[in-house]
């Protein structure tokens, strides 16, 4: 633990022993700071006596999913695993019944056996701190105005001569008046118990309308609050479902902003951080395993925000090379034959060693030396079925510093049996899901079909044997407006083509990438009705 600098915010003396105190109870676990997990595995690196400068991922996530305010349902999850984050300032902190060993496993899943965590005791939505360095205090501090969590805080141990305090928010949504009420006390709290000498961190769901509501202005005494701010891929820095609002944040001292740096993920770079929406990110395999509908999951309301910080080594050894796998990561299917790019992560590597196992345990090279800045190499995937697969990453120099994926892939035939169903031309109901699609629907043999009522859908499948482009045309006899879309089957949520002009016939093309089955919707535009003739062609398509 460093000492405290001469320089303190006031009335810091009498309050100090409550938090050293937590540090002899050394247990992991609900309402305490500190616990004792095993080393983490996220990546593999030398250590020298150097000092060298230290990375630093901060996020604010309050992304639960699903009807209990909880991460049960595993989309939050997938983020968390996908995007690495050091440090999360937490919210909603539900997993399973809530007792210290479900919390423990919730942590050791989405970040890893070596995370520390601290959660608010007596909270119905608790607030809390995840972190990759030790938590040597903690505590909540009473948000006088809402009754079901407080203000969450740590203050971590990270490398270097300085430590780290977060503070874990969740503001009330009952208006503007009432958070800058809170914004005020959690103020008092910071001046009163926080050296002004080390880095403070506020980050959560602060439910604020705008970036110029009076809580932001409050809180610019004892952080930065202004841009440039973090952005998703479309460069859209709101973080509400809608993607209209500026619900959360990650907002730290000037000392801390002094350090911020661009957040790099494989090979994607966002200068002044990211808000982490999957429906919109590409390519998605940078954070593997999240998939595209994780953000948009039932009763998701936030998105994730990170910021990343490039702190200065101190009187700590430091790693002076490591190297991480992005992609694949575990979870992937990959079709035999096909181009992929793996990606990686690397500091104070030149070139990496690039490695495949489909055993687990033989390993083939793919490259014996590749420039580690490049971040990725293109990969002809191996024609090797398999579920077991695996990428190693190594510093070609040292093959100490090496990773391999987390989790084992798999490998696809490259060419799988055709679909054996019989070939349809008539729609029959009940046809309104995927899971109860007509099919199969053959490359150039029209079906017709009817939506007799105002919320009538018709779902339809269809095979691809081979890569290519495929058009879909819906006709409609008359003036009736009918749309159609297109899906995959890895996501029958998520649209990947559409036609939904008012044009007659209404029709579009997809280039589908990998074999498979493929969905097309029909619906009515604003509950139209109407026979129709659907038709989908393309080479790849199974006749």
């Amino acid at each position: 633990m460093h000492q405290f600098p001469p320089s303190k915010r006031a009335a810091f003396g009498s309050w100090l022993l409550v938090p050293l105190l937590t540090l002899v109870l050394a247990a992991c676990g609900e309402g305490s700071s500190v616990d004792s997990p095993e080393p983490t595995r996220d990546s593999v690196s030398s250590s020298g006596a150097s000092l060298t400068e230290v990375r630093v991922r901060l996020m604010a996530a309050n992304i639960t999913s699903g009807n209990s305010q909880s991460y049960d349902p595993g989309h939050g999850t997938r983020i968390f695993q996908g995007t690495k984050p050091d440090v999360v300032m937490i919210q909603e902190f539900n997993y399973g019944n809530n007792s210290a060993t479900a919390i423990r496993g919730f942590v050791d899943e989405a970040f890893g056996t070596g995370f520390y965590y601290y959660r608010e005791s007596g909270a119905q939505i608790p607030n809390g701190v995840i972190s990759r360095w030790p938590i040597i205090a903690s505590g909540e501090w009473t948000d006088p105005y809402v009754s079901n969590r407080d203000f969450a805080w740590a203050r971590i141990d990270i490398p270097g001569p300085k430590d780290l305090w977060v503070v874990s928010v969740h503001l009330l949504t009952s208006g503007s008046s009432v958070r800058n009420s809170e914004a005020n006390s959690l103020v008092n709290y910071v001046k009163a118990n926080i050296p002004a000498g080390d880095y403070l961190a506020i980050g959560g769901d602060f439910n604020t309308d705008s970036r110029s509501e009076s809580c932001l202005s409050t809180f610019s005494q004892v952080v930065t609050t202004s841009g440039p701010h973090p952005a998703d891929r479309n460069n859209n820095t709101n973080t509400n479902a809608g993607r209209s609002k500026p619900y959360d944040h990650v907002l730290v001292d000037a000392d801390l902003r002094a350090y911020q740096t661009a957040t790099v993920i494989g090979s994607s770079s966002f200068s002044a951080g990211l808000v982490v929406d999957t429906r919109v990110y590409s390519p998605l395999s940078e954070i593997s395993p999240a998939l595209s509908g994780d953000s948009g999951a039932s009763n998701m309301q936030h998105m994730a925000v990170i910021k990343d910080f490039l702190l200065p080594g101190g009187d700590e050894p430091t790693p002076v090379g490591s190297v991480m796998v992005v992609a694949p990561n575990g979870g992937e299917s990959w079709t035999a034959g096909s181009s992929r790019s793996l990606t990686w992560t690397a500091s104070n590597v030149s070139n990496v060693k690039l490695e495949y196992t489909t055993d687990g345990s033989t390993w083939n090279v793919i490259s014996a030396s590749t420039p580690a800045s490049a971040g990725s190499y293109t990969w002809t995937v191996p024609d090797t079925v398999t579920t077991a697969a695996k990428v190693r990453v190594s510093d070609a120099g040292n093959a100490a510093v090496t990773d391999s994926s987390d989790a084992a892939f798999s490998i696809t035939s490259s060419t799988p049996p055709p679909d054996s169903s019989t070939v349809i031309t008539k729609e029959t109901e009940n046809n309104d899901t995927a899971a109860t699609a007509n099919g199969r629907v053959a490359a150039g043999t029209s079906v017709s079909g009817t939506l007799s009522t105002s919320t009538d859908v018709d779902w339809f499948k269809f095979t691809v044997t081979t890569p290519g482009t495929v058009t879909v045309k819906l006709v409609m006899p008359g003036v009736a407006d009918l749309d159609w879309y297109l899906y995959t089957a890895d996501d029958v949520n998520l649209y990947a083509a559409r036609g939904y002009s008012s044009s007659n016939p209404e029709v579009g093309s997809y280039s589908a990438s990998t074999v498979g089955t493929y969905y097309v919707k029909v619906v009515g535009y604003a509950g139209a009705m109407s026979s129709y003739t659907l038709t989908v062609t393309g080479a790849g398509v199974q006749p």
